[in-house]
């Protein structure tokens, strides 16, 4: 199994409830693939030398599943909030050292 990142942005075009989220994560708990989670809150980007980039305000949080690939992945994206309200959710690996 593979590690992954779901970012979830905040362009849904639909209006999203906090009581969306249980029976989502419900079900990534159930089949075992569920490493948590969070929402994003604000902050600010950092440069040794020169001007950094600017912080992203379209990511408004996370979850860390695993699974065999990315195709496996992007099943995981039935019943996200997110998705289903019309936003974007960006699907990383996360690569093992």
């Amino acid at each position: 199994m593979l590690d992954f990142i779901l970012l979830m942005h905040n362009d849904a075009t639909a209006a999203l409830s906090p009581d969306m989220w249980p029976p989502y994560l419900a079900s990534l708990q159930a089949r075992g693939i569920f490493d948590g989670g969070s929402a994003i809150g604000g902050g600010d980007t950092f440069r040794k030398e020169g001007v950094p980039g600017g912080v992203s305000g379209n990511l408004g949080g996370y979850l860390r599943v695993r699974a065999a690939d990315l195709t496996a992945a992007r099943a995981y994206l039935t019943g996200n909030p997110v998705f289903e309200s019309g936003g974007t959710v960006e699907i990383r690996e996360l690569p093992r050292s």
